[in-house]
């Protein structure tokens, strides 16, 4: 059972700008909730009772909305707003939420690397909120944690085919269908955004990972790139030659948040979904 859960989330955001300027990324809403709101809630459909965030020293409005708002709680009391916040006062109720200052930002694999003490050797999974998946079964990191149950030992990492001409924008997998099943894979093999000429698939790594807790001396041994950057796909390559990553072919849709453009094809996206809700409802 993975019970803790690392958030990625001390980036700036700037392809976004100005409104990164002092609102997280990670605090845009999807219609009315934030994308971290939505990325806890899919590690809350699987149990996971820790939340760690990986945060900046500016990032101080994620750690308040995490907390109870009593202002804003007396002037609601009664009425029928209060409806709204059930979903975030029931996850500030039943779940631990940590913060973790990132001093400086160098890539993916130092980001997770921050929240080593607080995992206590175990399993973990991760989360990028600016991949926002969603289906209408089980959750991305749901099905990952039954893979995880009958491979402990593993590295699981969901992958999507991507178009070719994107595979330069992700870590690109290469690898053998085990059981028979043609959405799970044994890695052979890993690059970091690769030339389209150099890529061994069209197989891009999303943001869902979940990892064994001795990744992180593998990363800690793990060599800046020439962006002085430590990748996590650069780490989990050592794992891969020793049989030890498998990559999941998820059922779902994934929406790109990180972009403008995949920002607001996400909203659409559920606007027309809560559209449809509606008109069933009439």
């Amino acid at each position: 059972m993975i019970s803790k859960c690392i958030f990625p989330v001390a980036g700036f955001g700037t392809r976004f700008l100005p409104v990164t300027k002092n609102i997280p990324k990670e605090m845009l809403p999807i219609l009315s909730t934030p994308l971290i709101e939505l990325a806890v809630n899919e590690a809350n459909n699987c149990e996971i009772t820790e939340m760690i965030m990986i945060i900046n020293k500016d990032k101080a409005s994620i750690k308040d909305y995490f907390s109870k708002n009593e202002t804003l709680d007396s002037l609601i009391l009664g009425t029928d707003k209060e409806a709204f916040l059930e979903n975030i006062y029931y996850l500030i109720q039943k779940i631990k939420f940590s913060f973790v200052n990132q001093d400086s930002m160098r890539g993916l694999g130092h980001a997770i690397l921050q929240g080593k003490d607080l995992v206590n050797n175990e399993a973990f999974a991760v989360i990028l909120p600016d991949d926002l998946c969603y289906n209408n079964g089980l959750s991305v990191m749901k099905q990952m944690s039954i893979i995880h149950e009958k491979y402990p030992d593993k590295c699981i990492i969901a992958i999507e085919e991507v178009d070719e001409r994107d595979v330069n924008k992700y870590g690109i997998v290469d690898g053998n269908t085990i059981e028979g099943d043609e959405k799970i894979l044994m890695v052979t093999n890993m690059i970091e955004k690769p030339n389209l000429v150099d890529a061994p698939s069209n197989l891009a790594i999303i943001g869902r990972y979940i990892l064994p807790a001795d990744i992180f001396k593998v990363i800690e041994s793990t060599e800046p790139d020439h962006r002085g950057e430590i990748q996590i796909t650069d780490a989990l390559v050592d794992l891969a030659k020793k049989g030890r990553v498998i990559a999941y072919k998820f059922d779902g849709v994934r929406l790109d948040c990180g972009s403008v453009d995949g920002y607001i094809n996400a909203n659409n996206f559920f606007l027309k979904m809560h559209q449809n809700k509606f008109n069933e409802k009439c």
